[in-house]
């Protein structure tokens, strides 16, 4: 795999000068590798939001620089528009973001700026509204007809017909009920499977970060306090409770068994990997008791 981005010692402070001057990243660096899926992680305030922001150059930063497919957003002659086609970037309640007649006009408003034949356009627009689960009759409807969750899907639709490198997403399931949180987040990893896009998931949810992604960066106070493999970061738990994060239910009830004595792994995070930890205990006591 190669690296599609990398942050180098960024920082970024808003109100510069101000009195009331903040300092949302302090010298953060990592670097994401072309078909991770990402998890950021971290409590209100830690950074997540202001950092992604970065990527496609809403922000600029104070210091550091942040690098995309090995280019510098922010260095002179650096056409920041191509950035944005580069990564796609579905902000919080992106269904406020709708403004077409339709929803097929609105999915294709981002093709149609890069300047595409309307036959490709029209293509993307059908690709990317299958991708979401949404009908033909929905895609002729206004956008402002549709349900939370449907209008969620055609505000990411919208940003996959751009055939970005890399889907950035900052909680895409806020405010919907569990249903509809998980159709949601089936189909941007159905999609990130299918494509082998690049996939950056800000989410509160321990429970959504350990279900799709592979690795987990951890906010805490503008600074990265972890990034490792999710099984890794998961192992850690005791640390991320005392950086004030919750962690998966389950992960909390192996937590709890291991203070009680009990000699199991740390890294349990999904109910499959779970049941699978039990039955390999059962196993290994039975094939003991057998031989003693």
């Amino acid at each position: 795999m190669s690296e599609i981005i990398r942050v180098e010692n960024l920082s970024y402070i808003y109100n510069q000068g101000m009195p009331d001057a903040t300092k949302a990243l302090d010298d953060v660096s990592f670097t994401v590798e072309e078909g991770d899926f990402v998890g950021i992680i971290g409590s209100t305030g830690s950074g997540k939001s202001t950092l992604i922001s970065h990527f496609n150059g809403l922000n600029r930063p104070t210091s550091g620089r942040v690098l995309v497919d090995g280019r510098d957003l922010w260095e002179q002659g650096a056409d920041l528009r191509s950035f944005r086609f580069l990564v796609g970037l579905v902000m919080q309640y992106p269904e406020y973001q709708l403004f077409e007649e339709t929803c097929a006009r609105d999915i294709a408003y981002g093709p149609r700026n890069m300047g595409l034949d309307e036959a490709e356009v029209q293509r993307r627009v059908r690709e990317a509204a299958a991708f979401v689960g949404l009908s033909d009759e929905l895609l002729e409807k206004s956008p402002f007809e549709l349900s939370g969750g449907q209008k969620r899907r055609v505000a990411i639709a919208g940003v996959m017909a751009m055939h970005p490198r890399v889907l950035v997403l900052d909680e895409p399931a806020a405010g919907l009920d569990p249903e509809g949180r998980d159709t949601i987040l089936s189909q941007i990893r159905d999609y990130h499977e299918k494509t082998g896009i690049t996939v950056l998931l800000v989410s509160h949810s321990m429970e959504d970060i350990a279900k799709y992604a592979n690795r987990v960066l951890v906010m805490h106070h503008a600074k990265i306090a972890m990034y490792d493999t999710v099984e890794n970061v998961f192992a850690r738990a005791q640390e991320l409770l005392e950086l004030g994060l919750s962690v998966p239910q389950v992960t909390q009830i192996f937590l709890k068994l291991r203070q009680m004595g009990l000699d199991i792994p740390a890294d349990v995070y999904t109910i499959p990997y779970a049941v699978k930890t039990i039955q390999k205990a059962l196993a290994a006591k039975q094939g003991g008791g057998a031989n003693a």
